[in-house]
């Protein structure tokens, strides 16, 4: 195999993600001085004339959409032994995968993240394209010049024209989000397969869960109890095996997503967050990616001790590296199984780390009060640089202050007067002794203003 460094101008900085048939590289363009990503076909598969042909009508189907909701193709070439590659609009925010790591979402950031998707699969539609293969990791998120974040559709490697998929004869897709005309040879699919597949989106966003088979889909609302009945219905519509059922098309079923994020509650008993539709609170997508950074499909822990109110619960990771003690009410749900740093902005792998909170659904929620602690471990990377970059919009910044103890020392940074009623800090730790590692990373949130995080601090403990 021979080692890439260099694509013409790109330079590539490390792999994104590989599949079978290519490597995506995030890669930079020297001419300019922007991110981008590069495709490029496997060595093992240069040879098939059929999968090479595949991977270029990806690239000329991604550019033929013309839309912003659909990832942009900038340029394409062939690498000296002959491999084709693409490049590709670099989306920096990850995939709605990672933000489903750690389970369900609040219920309007997952009917405004659906609604996105669909109205890039109805972008597609127009320009005569059906996707065929929608799911969390297939929509990005890309950071725009005003610090929202705009949903992108990728990777149409299985993309057909609507002429063609009228009259496919091969089976495709994936299982929990694969309507069943696409499960079996020889049925024609039209933009409602996309419809089916962007349902399984909205229903794991919402429940943590990907559907059943088709027709035995439980309904959400048994895994989410406090669903409003407007949305399960929505979401169970989609996800019709009978195609005629569904609706309609992608712009359809954006416009119902909306219509129920627009309402007066998406949960029977919910609250609805400001500005939700079309974009992700600056704030909330900072909760949201430390939550999504404990281990992907970790279980919850719910922690039982005694004591008054005043009591310390003592809290580990499951490497038990991590060891730090928070307030009785904070604990009483615990993910122990550790982090990605990428979500901070750093380098990606899988660190120890903790996530502590009273209830764990509402740590990524501006409008629940919650109390909870994350502490995640880093060995590379200046974690400092990350949270001195951090901004909660909607919160009221009270400053930073230096944190000194026999273990620690480092910078505290403080923010109040949230959406919830509560107040945020971001702490980054090195060791007191001098050493550079390990470094780490915590967050608090409390309910009102009142600061537990000096003592947090003083208590944790790195093995």
């Amino acid at each position: 195999m021979h080692s890439l460094d260099r694509i013409g101008r790109y330079r590539l900085e490390r792999p994104l993600g590989t599949g079978a048939f290519a490597t995506v590289w995030l890669a930079h363009d020297e001419e300019l001085q922007a991110p981008v990503a590069v495709k490029v076909l496997a060595e093992n598969w240069s040879h098939r004339l059929d999968i090479r042909d595949r991977f270029l009508s990806e690239a000329r189907l991604l550019r033929r959409a013309g839309s912003s909701r659909v990832v942009q193709v900038y340029d394409i070439g062939e690498l000296q032994d002959g491999r084709p590659y693409f490049v590709m609009e670099y989306a920096d925010g990850g995939t709605l995968a990672d933000l489903l790591a750690a389970g369900p979402l609040p219920v309007d950031h997952a009917l405004a993240l659906t609604a996105e998707a669909a109205r890039a699969a109805a972008a597609l539609h127009e320009a005569g394209i059906v996707h065929r293969d929608i799911k969390p990791t297939n929509v990005l998120l890309h950071t725009a010049p005003d610090g929202t974040r705009r949903v992108l559709l990728a990777d149409l490697g299985l993309a057909k024209s609507l002429a063609q998929a009228s009259v496919l004869t091969l089976a495709a897709g994936s299982a929990g989000y694969q309507p069943p005309e696409q499960a079996e040879p020889g049925a024609g699919i039209d933009e409602r397969a996309d419809v089916y597949s962007l349902g399984a989106v909205g229903y794991e966003l919402v429940t943590g869960s990907v559907p059943g088979p088709p027709g035995r889909v439980v309904p959400p609302g048994r895994l989410r109890p406090d669903l409003d009945e407007g949305v399960e219905r929505a979401l169970l519509r989609a996800l019709e095996p009978e195609r005629a059922r569904r609706w309609p098309g992608a712009q359809a079923f954006a416009n119902e997503l909306d219509r129920l994020a627009a309402g007066p509650s998406a949960l029977r008993a919910g609250r609805r967050l400001d500005g939700v539709r079309g974009r992700l609170n600056a704030m909330t997508l900072a909760l949201a990616a430390v939550l999504a950074a404990a281990a992907a499909a970790a279980a919850v822990t719910v922690l039982i001790h005694g004591g008054g109110a005043s009591d310390e619960v003592r809290v580990a990771d499951s490497t038990g590296r991590v060891v730090v003690k928070v307030p009785a009410g904070f604990g009483r749900e615990l993910r122990d199984s550790g982090w990605n740093p990428s979500a901070l902005g750093l380098a990606k792998g899988h660190e120890p780390g903790l996530v502590v909170a009273d209830d764990l659904n509402r740590w990524s929620d501006l409008g629940a009060p919650v109390d909870g602690v994350f502490v995640g471990l880093s060995e590379h990377g200046d974690v400092a640089a990350k949270v001195k970059a951090l901004d909660h919009a909607g919160c009221h910044y009270s400053g930073s202050r230096t944190f000194t103890d026999g273990d620690w020392r480092g910078v505290v940074r403080a923010w109040s007067g949230c959406p919830d009623g509560g107040s945020v800090t971001e702490s980054a730790l090195d060791p007191a002794d001098g050493t550079t590692q390990p470094q780490v990373y915590v967050q608090v949130r409390e309910r009102g203003v009142k600061d537990a995080t000096d003592a947090i601090l003083r208590s944790l403990s790195v093995t």
